[in-house]
């Protein structure tokens, strides 16, 4: 199969036959139709996490089951799928809590002594996060998996599967929002966007989207925010503080930065939550007024949306299909898998959304 696979750090992907294995018991093939491109495998691509090289990104695939191995029962030849990077095992301490995201044994690798799903010449390739949408087929374990109904578009699926989850839980698992609260999102990215949308779902009474770009302020707009900051313009606590007299219930920061993250506790009213989805670097440190925490104010992570993806997925596809989750708008741009380094160099000065490679 063809593949854009990463040999150096900082470089660009190279278009590459990739040899397939055949599927293991528990492992399913599959045909890629889409492919999000996710700020994510940028930050991989410029090296962040030293994975092991060469490498194969993306994470956001939809697309159709080619084979299955004989274990397999979830899934049959021919089913639609999204692909989750939140794989669960189903006996782990976190599995048995239900809190999947945390899963200890994501099925990402085959175990040691087994031939490697992807290879060239002998040489093992990487699939990022057990998956490497990156490329024509996937093969992965049959946990990664979520079917999705026939009808369901699969670029609009492969929004789902990474962007889609973790803004949309980011409001409803992690930071539990509620009908009449006040909400501020700090990103308007993918992410973000997502978790505008999901603020409006759940009933929040005021949505407060900020960000740099008035591109992205005006999708703000369009996913359900009632108000918009521009952090360019203006100090977006002061901004915040201003629009409603006490502060926000609820803080989703889906930047990952310092000052952002000191920002959305600092805009919080008494007893409100800052939520942070922006992965930080990992030496990062913020700091926060200690005496602020005797108002009940709270400053909490998440991690994927705390998302349970075979529930959750199959409920963000059915309320697209209602007309009632909006996804079209977050499709900024549909690419090759040819062009797939510039897609990843545009995430440097984003505008729109997401772009999606198409197969």
């Amino acid at each position: 199969m063809k593949a854009a696979v990463l040999h150096e750090f900082g470089a660009d992907l190279v278009i590459e036959d990739v040899q397939v294995a055949d599927p293991a018991p528990n492992e399913v093939l599959i045909r890629a139709v889409a492919s999000g491109v996710c700020h994510t495998d940028r930050t991989m691509q410029l090296g962040a996490n030293a994975l092991p090289l060469p490498l194969l990104l993306g994470h956001e695939v939809s697309g159709v089951v080619e084979a299955v191995g004989s274990d397999v029962s979830y899934v049959s030849v021919g089913d639609h799928v999204s692909t989750t990077a939140s794989s669960f095992c189903g006996y782990c301490r976190w599995c048995m809590r239900g809190e999947l995201h945390h899963c200890e044994n994501k099925g990402r690798s085959r175990p040691t002594g087994m031939a490697p799903r992807l290879s060239q010449g002998g040489r093992a390739v990487e699939p990022f996060v057990g998956l490497g949408g990156f490329a024509e087929e996937l093969l992965v374990h049959e946990r990664t998996l979520v079917k999705i109904p026939d009808e369901m578009p699969f670029e609009m699926a492969a929004l789902l599967g990474c962007a889609g989850i973790t803004g949309l839980g980011a409001v409803r698992h992690a930071a539990k929002v509620t009908a009449g609260q006040t909400v501020a999102i700090i990103g308007c990215g993918g992410v973000g966007l997502n978790a505008i949308q999901g603020a409006r779902l759940v009933g929040a009474a005021r949505i407060i989207a900020i960000d740099r770009i008035p591109e992205k302020l005006e999708l703000a707009r369009l996913m359900g925010a009632t108000d918009a900051v521009n952090a360019s313009e203006v100090d977006p606590v002061q901004a915040v503080l201003e629009l409603t007299g006490t502060g926000v219930d609820h803080a989703i920061e889906v930047v990952g930065i310092e000052s952002t993250i000191e920002q959305a506790f600092a805009m919080l009213d008494t007893m409100g939550t800052a939520t942070v989805v922006g992965v930080p670097r990992p030496e990062m440190k913020v700091t926060i007024p200690a005496v602020q925490l005797l108002l009940e104010k709270k400053l909490q992570g998440t991690k994927m949306g705390s998302t349970r993806p075979r529930i959750d997925i199959p409920l963000y596809c059915r309320l697209y299909l209602d007309g009632r989750l909006q996804l079209d708008p977050l499709l900024s741009e549909t690419m090759s898998l040819g062009r797939v380094n510039e897609a990843l160099t545009q995430l440097n000065n984003p505008t729109g959304a997401r772009t999606v490679l198409t197969f």
